[in-house]
C-alpha cells in the first residue's frame, strides 16, 4: 500500500500537473477551431500558424522591453485585427461557393503556408526562448511544481469558463448559436450574421494567439511550431465532436493526460500514433464525436 501511494505522489502527480497545464492551452485552442467549424463550417488549417504568429509576437513585444503581463493582453488584440481581416478578405470571397468547404480548406491550409514562410523571414529558422514570467515552485503533496504552470492551469480554466458563459449565458452568446443554426432566419431577425461571422473567426484566431502566448515560455518558439500542436488540437476536436465546446474541453484534458501519464511507460515517438488511435476508436464507436455542435453546451 505504502509503494502504491509513493507511486501517486512522486511520480502519477507531476504528470497530471504537467497534463493539466498543457491541457488548458491545448483547450483554447482547440476552442477557436471549435466555434470556427461549429458556426462557420470551415476548418481552418491556418490555426497552427495563428498560433505561432501568437508566440512570436509575444517575442517581438518583449524585445521593445514590455513585460509578458503586456503581451498577454496586447497579443490577443492584435490577433483579433489579423483573424477579422483574414475573415472579410479571405474567407468571405468564397464562402457562398458551392465548393465551399474545399475551397475555404485550401484558402486557409495556403494562407497558412504563407503566414509560416512569412515568420522564416521575419524572425529566423532558428528557435527562440522566453524567459519565464514567474519563477519559483510551490510545495504540495510534498513535490516542488512550477508556479508559472500552475498559473497556467488557474488562468486557462477561468478563460475556458469565461468563452462557456460568453456562449451560452449572454445575449451576444444566443446571437452566434442563432446564426450557427440557421443563418437565414437569424438575418431575417435582424442579426447582423456577416459582422457575427467575422467577429467569431476573429475570436478563434485570438484563442490561437493567446495559446502561442502562454506556451512561448515553456517550449520553443520557431516558425514550424504550430504544425505539431494543431494536430493535438484537431484529434480534441474531433474526439470531443466537431462543434462542440463541452466536448474540446472534456477531450481536451483526456488526451493531455493520456499523453502525458503514457510518457512514463513508452517512448515519446509513440505519443502522437497513440492519440491518433484513440481518435480512430472514438470514430469508429461514435462517427460524431464524443458530443454533438456549437449550440449545445
Amino acid at each position: 500500500m505504502t509503494e502504491i501511494l509513493d507511486w501517486l505522489q512522486f511520480v502519477l502527480s507531476p504528470q497530471v500537473i504537467n497534463g493539466l497545464s498543457i491541457g488548458v492551452a491545448v483547450i483554447l485552442m482547440a476552442l477557436g477551431l471549435t466555434i470556427i467549424f461549429g458556426l462557420l463550417d470551415v476548418i481552418n488549417m491556418a490555426h497552427g500558424e495563428f498560433y505561432a504568429l501568437g508566440a512570436y509576437l509575444a517575442v517581438a513585444m518583449l524585445a521593445t522591453g514590455l513585460p509578458f503581463w503586456w503581451a498577454l493582453v496586447l497579443v490577443p488584440l492584435a490577433m483579433l485585427v489579423v483573424g477579422y481581416a483574414t475573415e472579410r478578405l479571405l474567407i468571405q470571397r468564397v464562402f457562398d461557393s458551392k465548393d465551399r468547404h474545399t475551397l475555404t480548406l485550401l484558402l486557409t491550409l495556403g494562407f497558412g503556408i504563407v503566414l509560416e514562410e512569412v515568420l522564416k523571414i521575419l524572425f529566423g529558422a532558428n528557435p527562440l526562448r522566453l524567459d519565464t514570467p514567474i519563477g519559483g515552485a510551490t510545495e504540495a503533496l510534498g513535490l516542488f511544481f512550477p508556479n508559472y504552470r500552475l498559473f497556467l492551469m488557474v488562468f486557462g480554466a477561468l478563460l475556458i469558463a469565461a468563452v462557456w458563459i460568453v456562449v451560452f449565458r449572454t445575449r451576444l452568446g444566443a446571437m452566434v448559436r442563432a446564426a450557427a443554426f440557421d443563418r437565414h432566419m437569424a438575418g431575417s431577425l435582424g442579426v447582423p450574421v456577416a459582422v457575427i461571422y467575422a467577429a467569431t473567426f476573429a475570436f478563434g484566431v485570438a484563442l490561437a494567439g493567446l495559446s502561442g502566448v502562454l506556451l512561448a515560455p515553456i517550449y520553443s518558439v520557431f516558425p514550424t511550431m504550430g504544425r505539431d500542436f494543431v494536430l493535438m488540437a484537431f484529434s480534441v476536436v474531433i474526439v470531443g465532436g466537431m462543434g462542440s465546446i463541452k466536448g474540446a474541453v472534456i477531450a481536451g484534458l483526456l488526451l493531455t493526460q493520456i499523453q502525458s501519464i503514457s510518457s512514463l511507460y513508452i517512448s515519446p515517438v509513440w505519443s502522437d500514433p497513440l492519440l491518433f488511435g484513440i481518435m480512430v476508436l472514438v470514430l469508429m464507436w461514435r462517427p460524431q464525436g464524443l458530443f454533438g455542435r456549437l449550440g449545445h453546451a
